[in-house]
């Protein structure tokens, strides 16, 4: 399930109590050992919140789940930050690129996902298929960093399953078997994301990757190639720090197009730059492409449904801390897109602008 899919059913999901925790981690030893102890701190607290509001037996479920949590906490996984979701019904690890502005924890009805929504327009979350003799294996990644292997009864490929090194031989009567075998590899690839949700890096040889993407059922899911030296001795996952270039410009050419969008829907008078009137149209569903500069944030007084006062302090009592994330979500929520970009680009039509659909 990708980061998006994560999102939307957290974002669906309404139960007492929803716990959040959120906090930023570390990406090796010995630094992310503080990971669990922050970790632990923040379990505890959680649950002398909840045994103020409930009783033991309405939460015996829930509170199992946090005592849980530091022995479900895999270190040498995080990255940037970890936000969790437990209710009875959902235990969620989500790992992020993106530091946390407030660590913490949050009770209530429903989870708190904010901060997940601009960490999800920074972020890429892909599949990257490591292609060579020595085996096939799939990950999920997001940016530069492998989130997990997939092992199911496709992957990975093995040398000794599939008897590799004979299979990729220079002879050429193996020619055949080597197409046969790719197509296998791409059909693999496409039961494992079988909505393609996700799109994926090939790591191999680049006339590996030619022959592979000429017998491919599902070519339009792959990214494109890194090539690596597969004779040299290589540390397990090497391959991530390319991998991570290729998505960054990746990130840079998808943002640039969004903004030749924007720029093209102008003339066509489906660009609008008031804030309110963003607002209306994202939760009408008219929103199609947000574009949003930097960090930019914006606290409002709500008068109703449709209308609010833009005000300074994001802190004072029934001021919403930032309307732009709100608008993010209306718009994700409903199929368009939201960028966040420091392409200076977009700053002539202003900090946040909004393509709808009629």
């Amino acid at each position: 399930m990708s980061i998006k899919d994560q999102l939307l059913k957290l974002a669906n999901e309404t139960n007492s109590p929803c716990i959040t925790i959120a906090f930023n981690t570390h990406r090796t030893i010995p630094d992310n050992q503080q990971d669990l102890i922050k970790l632990k701190n923040l379990v505890k607290e959680a649950e002398q919140r909840l045994l103020e509001k409930y009783t033991k037996r309405e939460i015996a479920d829930v509170l199992e789940k946090l005592e849980a949590l530091p022995d479900q906490l895999e270190v040498h996984k995080n990255i940037e930050s970890l936000h969790i979701y437990v209710s009875k019904d959902t235990f969620e690890f989500i790992r992020t690129n993106i530091p946390v502005t407030n660590e913490g924890v949050w009770v209530d009805d429903t989870f708190h996902i904010r901060p997940l929504i601009k960490a999800m327009n920074r972020v890429t979350e892909y599949l990257v298929l490591y292609l060579t003799k020595k085996g096939v294996h799939l990950y999920v990644a997001i940016n530069d960093s492998i989130v997990r292997e997939i092992e199911n009864e496709d992957f990975p490929f093995t040398e000794n399953n599939y008897n590799l090194s004979h299979l990729f031989s220079d002879s050429d009567d193996q020619t055949n078997k080597i197409r046969e075998f790719y197509n296998q590899v791409d059909k693999a690839v496409h039961r494992a994301n079988p909505e393609g949700t996700l799109q994926c890096l090939v790591v191999s040889t680049d006339d590996n990757y030619g022959l592979f993407i000429a017998e491919a059922d599902h070519p339009t899911i792959y990214l494109g190639n890194i090539s690596t030296d597969f004779n040299s001795p290589t540390q397990k996952h090497d391959f991530m720090e390319a991998a991570g270039e290729f998505i960054q410009k990746y990130q840079h050419d998808n943002r640039t197009k969004s903004i030749n969008e924007m720029n093209e829907a102008v003339g066509k008078g489906l660009v609008l730059t008031d804030l309110e009137e963003i607002y209306q149209a994202a939760i009408d569903g008219r929103g199609d492409l947000l574009i949003v500069y930097q960090d930019y944030q914006q606290p409002v007084l709500m008068k109703d449904d449709r209308t609010f006062e833009i005000v300074d302090d994001a802190t004072a009592p029934g001021v919403l801390d930032d309307i732009i994330s709100t608008i993010a979500w209306e718009v994700i929520s409903k199929k368009g897109k939201a960028i966040f970009t420091g392409q200076d680009e977009i700053k002539d039509l202003g900090n946040v602008v909004l393509k709808t659909r009629y």
